[in-house]
Parts: structure tokens; sequence; C-alpha cells
């Protein structure tokens, strides 16, 4: 019997084939011996039946690489059972990469080629020289997201370079298109400096309406965002920090509707203070948090501290109003809330069980909690997490097509921080509040409702911050993503 150390989970299952003894019991034996291994199965499907053999195809969630090889080793010493072919359905899934571009209507007769190519579009090309608004409706700028890399901060993973990014950047992409319509390319760059990967950026942006930058190393996102916001004329964002920090909003602000409490009456606690955590304190502290208190490796931020760099100092100086001093622990005692954005296992039961109750929890490092679920004290009456297999998963899934939608459709110059605020209420706002619950303080990804509220959102306030570029009667003309 084997030790578990995690969980199954769909990001890591294989399929088996197994020719199995044609009598009584073969197949139950095999789905106990997954049992026992730790293993859990999924679909059984079979592929030949002979009087001696039955071929079947077993599907099964592990935990990881080492324990799909555990798997496969212990089935086959399972007396009557042959291994066939195994494949990793993950893989399997990226085979040729997991997006296209696809025409919007056919070219088959030389009238066709001559109105989409030459000599056609010459006419098309020289009214947008002349006119260069008309790029948004006589091209696909209109519905075009560059999901941009430098592969500096991939995932939980770090610095793993601009090709290993790629297929992060695909599945934002696919994300994109599936929630909200938006066509989305992933752009890798082979460059870190800042100037650098500023200037490509900006060499690209003629043919997009929007840049979203992704899995770029704190501190220099920081500056890369700021400078592209300032320099470009179309909106920007980077969803590590402002996706994270919509998302946790409006779980925050469901758990608190849940509880009872207001905002401004909370304490907060943010363990870890990288990208994510900056941009998550920023809009608490915007939405009108009582009051917070930042912690990094060092314990919590001080303006006196002489290691700071230029974005944590600026949160010492706007947080943390009882000068609380020390760690963790005495950031946590007394606390109302505390989000997690740093490592696995970096908070303990034990500094939880000093928080107020009820407590409220969002672990999100990922794929391993700050503290696991099962492992809260009494007092903790709210969880969420980043994964998939718990409640409450904080997913920036949740924001970012809603966000791209509404600014595209509007034609926004930019992505405020009233339209990221007016994206979290619509999130929190997609669960009735006859619907909430303490394993349900936010909504499914899969639910449709979501991007088409926070675009709507975000395009009443793109109007009201006047970044909106479009007549109002035009945007509500086309109705659900009816595209600029």
């Amino acid at each position: 019997m084997v030790r578990e150390t995690g969980y199954p989970s769909a990001s890591y299952s294989i399929t088996v084939r197994l020719d199995i003894a044609n009598r009584p019991g073969m197949l139950g034996r095999v789905a106990t011996r997954v049992g026992e291994e730790g293993g859990d199965i999924g679909a059984v499907d079979i592929v030949e039946v002979h009087d001696d053999m039955i071929t079947r195809d077993i599907t099964i969630n592990c935990r990881d690489e080492a324990h799909g090889d555990l798997l496969v080793a212990a089935l086959q010493r399972i007396d009557g059972v042959s291994v066939g072919n195994v494949s990793d359905l993950t893989f399997l899934s990226h085979l040729g990469g997991k997006i296209e571009i696809a025409n919007r209507f056919p070219v088959k007769t030389r009238a066709d080629l001559s109105r989409v190519y030459t000599p056609g579009v010459a006419r098309v090309c020289m009214a947008i020289h002349e006119d260069p608004a008309k790029a948004y409706t006589l091209t696909i700028k209109r519905n075009a997201v560059a999901v941009v890399s430098d592969g500096t901060a991939v995932l939980g993973l770090g610095n793993i370079g601009p090709l290993a990014a790629m297929p992060v950047m695909e599945g934002k992409a696919m994300l994109f298109k599936e929630l909200a319509g938006v066509d989305a390319w992933p752009i890798c760059l082979d460059v870190t400096e800042p100037d650098a990967v500023v200037a490509a950026i900006k060499a690209i942006a003629p043919g997009f309406g929007g840049i979203n930058l992704e899995d770029i190393a704190a501190p220099r996102c920081f500056e890369i965002e700021a400078r592209l916001k300032a320099e470009l004329d179309i909106p920007v964002m980077h969803d590590d920090q402002h996706g994270t920090a919509i998302v946790v909003l409006a779980a925050l602000l469901n758990a608190l509707k849940l509880l009872g409490k207001r905002i401004e009456d909370v304490r907060g606690v943010v363990n870890g203070v990288g990208a994510a955590g900056t941009a998550c304190a920023r809009m608490l502290l915007d939405a009108g948090i009582g009051d917070l208190i930042g912690c990094d490796r060092e314990g919590i931020l001080d303006p006196t501290r002489a290691d700071l760099a230029p974005h944590h100092l600026w949160l010492a100086q706007h947080s943390n109003r009882g000068g609380v001093r020390g760690g963790l622990s005495e950031a946590l005692r007394g606390a109302d809330f505390v989000l997690g954005v740093s490592g696995p296992g970096t908070i303990t039961p034990a500094q939880l069980a000093e928080m107020n109750e009820p407590a409220i929890v969002f672990a999100l490092a990922n794929p391993t909690p700050e503290i696991h679920p099962r492992d809260v004290p009494p007092n903790v009456k709210i969880m969420a997490t980043g994964r998939s297999d718990f409640p409450n998963q904080i997913n920036n899934v949740l924001a970012f097509p809603g966000i791209f939608r509404g600014a595209l459709d509007c034609r926004a110059s930019d992505i405020t921080e009233g339209m990221k605020l007016a994206a979290a209420r619509a999130i929190a706002g997609s669960i009735p509040a006859s619907e909430l619950h303490g394993t349900h303080i936010v909504p499914s990804v899969f639910n449709r409702k979501v991007a088409p509220a926070v675009a709507r959102a975000v395009i009443d306030a793109a109007y009201e911050a006047g970044v909106a570029r479009r007549e109002r009667r035009a945007v509500e003309h086309e109705g659900e993503f009816g595209g600029a």
C-alpha cells in the first residue's frame, strides 16, 4: 500500500490499455488494485472481446508522473492482466498545439480572392490609411487580444523561458475564445529586459485591440505594465496581478455577505507580496478594507525596513494602521481574513487559531496551498484555494475574458481601477444571495453568465471613467459579444 501524498487529478490522467483474462471478477481485481494504489478510475471502455480475453481502455486519475508509473507497474503484476499502451491525456490534448486560425468565410472563386486579397484589399488598406480608426471595423483588431509573456514566471514553475511558456499562453487563448468570443494570440518573447519587452509589445500593438500580459516576473512586471499603459492607446492588463485581485475581492465580498460583516470592519493579512499579492492588497485597500497587513519572508512590511522594493514600500506606507510588528503569527493574531499568495505549507493551524471567529482563509498557492483545507482549525468558517478539486476555487478565468470583452466592445483606451472593481462586484453578484454558502462564494468557472455580466459592468465603468471611445448606443445595439 502506498502512502498518499496528494490527491488524484484530471491534470495527470492516463489511459491504460489492458488485455484482461475473460473470466468473472477480473475487472473487479483491476479496480481494487487501482484503488489500493491511490488512483481514481474514470472511464472504462471495451476495445475488443475474445473468448479468452477482453481488451479495455481504463482512464485513471493519478497524483503525478511517479504515481502513474507506480499504478501501471501494479496493474502489470496482476495475474491475467497484460498492460499495453499507456497514454498521458494531458500531453495528448496538447499535440500540435491547442488552437488554430479559422477563416470566417470560404475563398473558393477568383471573385472571392479578388475581394479578400489583391487587388480589392488595396482599397481597404487605403481606407484605413486615411482613417486609422477604421482598423476597428475593417480588421480583426476589434476582437483581438495578444497574450504576451517572456516566460520568466510561468505558473509555479518559474523562469522556464518563452518556448516552455507557450502551452500556458495557448490555454489562455482557448479560454478567451470559449468564454467570451475573443480571438487571442499567444506571443512569447525571447527578451526579458523591460526596455526590450516594452519595445516588442509596442511594435506589435497595431494589430490588437488589447494586451494581456502573463507570467512576467516581479518586479519587472510592474514597470512593464505601467509603461505600456502610459504609451499605448489600447487596454493593457497584467492578469497575474489584476485578474487574481479581482476574483479575490469578489470572493471576499460574498464571504462577508454570508457572514453578515462589512469590509470596512475587516482586518486582513496578505501573506506573500509578489505581483499577485501586491495587486490584491491594492485592490482590497481600494475597496475599503478596514486594515491590512502585508507579510513577506522577513515578516511584516514596515516602512523602516531597508530591504523593501518600491512596491513593498508603497504597501508598507498605506497599510498596517495599527503598527503591528513581527512576523506572520503576530499579523494573524486578531485578524478576520488572510490571503495566502506565497508557497506551500507557509501557514500553520496554530496561527489560524489566533484569528478572530469567524475567520476567512484564502490559501491560493498552487498546486499545494499554504494550508490544506482539512487542517484548518474550527474558527475558520470559509476556506478558498486556487485548486479545482476543492470548493471555492479562486480562478482568474472568472475575470479576464469578460474584462477584455467589455473593453473591446466599448473600445476602451485603458482598464481603470473602477473597471476592475466593477468586474469584481459583477463576479460576486453572479451568485444570488439565496445560493451563497460556505462552500459556494465564487461562481463556477463554467458558469456562462459570468463573462457577459463582467463585460456589461466593465462597459458601464468605462463610460463612467471616460475611457470608452464608441458611442454607447452602438454597443447596446450589438448586444452580448457583438464585437466592436
